[in-house]
């Protein structure tokens, strides 16, 4: 007997939304089977991991803190890759974002003024769509991969950052460590909650993604896009733009990325670092595809994903596991969800071994 995958008569409408169910549910069996490779108890290792970060409102708060970059730039990304705009570059951009944005806190220490947090949330906005309108214009100018370009500049962005917190705008007062002075209150997202981390950025995020539903359900230029991502020919044919999608794709992910740069150094951070974020413009990407490019998936993926943020720190120190576990977790779901979006469009079917022959001109022998 063997199995072929057969092509469905239209996309499976139920598959779609349970595969990344099934993939949550392997990347849990995955899990147990690496925990007792490892000599762990798993009940021990998935408490660790999902239960006891979320044990304290402390631990929901950190929960919403580190959900909310995701989420804001995995709403930006879900724009472009709509319309099949392929921005890797995430993580660069919020990088520029927080330069940008951080810059002015700099260069306005000790001024106080309700105007500087939103003028730092514009620069950074600003920031990030520069950096991604390098591969943008790359890209309808010279026909260059969006996908190498946007992720080659995520390395530039990084430099720039680590030249700029070691020479020019580091702290006089630092000891000679490589880090800004410290941002004045006027610069700082407000804390929501007492005893939290958790900040006035939230709203941020949640903003975005209201207005991503609405832009890519309810306008006419999110429905190019759409119609961009599905077919570039029927796209072209009714007269939609292809360098406009890519240029909307991309600067849309720019903004939300850099925006998310100046949520990290005006909240948690408090200044400039070396490193100003834990991979959140590549977990995004992850984000957005679990959340099947929809704002509600997005929210829900963001929070899984910021749970395994969590449980992987707390996994460290409960259990002694390796600091890659996180990414290791985040692969592993993502893979998976990349097999099961198989079942999308096509089905498995069992044929006998005489039919093996002709099946193999129809599909894929596993």
């Amino acid at each position: 007997m063997w199995l072929r995958l057969e092509t469905r008569p239209e996309p499976s409408a139920a598959m779609r939304y349970a595969s990344p169910l099934i993939a949550l549910v392997l990347t849990a069996a995955v899990g147990t089977a690496l925990f007792i490779f490892l000599g762990r108890n798993p009940l021990q290792a998935f408490e660790a991991l999902f239960v006891l970060p979320v044990s304290t409102v402390a631990g929901l708060g950190e929960l919403a803190l580190k959900a909310s970059p995701l989420m804001l730039i995995a709403m930006g990304l879900t724009v472009g890759f709509r319309a099949s705009v392929w921005n890797i570059g995430a993580e660069g951009q919020l990088v520029a974002g927080a330069i940008a944005g951080g810059g002015l806190a700099v260069h306005f220490h000790g001024v106080q003024g309700g105007w500087l947090l939103p003028s730092m949330m514009l620069a950074g906005a600003l920031g990030g769509a520069l950096w991604a309108a390098v591969p943008a214009w790359l890209r309808t100018r010279f026909n260059a991969n969006e996908i190498l370009t946007s992720l080659m500049l995520t390395y530039v962005a990084q430099l720039a950052l680590s030249y700029l917190v070691y020479g020019p705008w580091r702290d006089p007062d630092g000891f000679n460590f490589p880090q800004t002075r410290m941002f004045d209150g006027s610069a700082l997202f407000s804390i929501l909650i007492d005893g939290t981390r958790m900040n006035s950025s939230l709203f941020v995020a949640l903003a975005a993604v209201a207005l991503g539903w609405f832009f890519l359900g309810r306008s006419l230029l999110g429905y190019q896009m759409r119609v961009a991502g599905l077919s570039g020919a029927a796209a072209s044919y009714a007269g939609i733009s292809a360098r406009k999608t890519v240029w909307v794709g991309m600067l849309a992910g720019g903004i939300a990325a850099g925006l998310a740069g100046v949520g990290e150094v005006a909240g948690p951070i408090g200044q400039l670092l070396p490193v100003v974020s834990p991979g959140y413009g590549f977990a995004a990407i992850i984000v957005a595809f679990v959340g099947r490019l929809h704002p509600v998936g997005i929210v829900l993926a963001s929070l899984l994903m910021a749970l395994l943020y969590l449980g992987g720190e707390a996994a460290q120190l409960n259990l002694n596991m390796p600091a890659a576990i996180t990414g290791l977790f985040q692969g592993i779901l993502l893979f998976i969800l990349l097999g099961t979006d198989v079942l999308v469009n096509y089905r498995i079917r069992v044929v006998r071994r005489g039919a093996r022959k002709s099946a193999g001109r129809q599909g894929v022998f596993a």
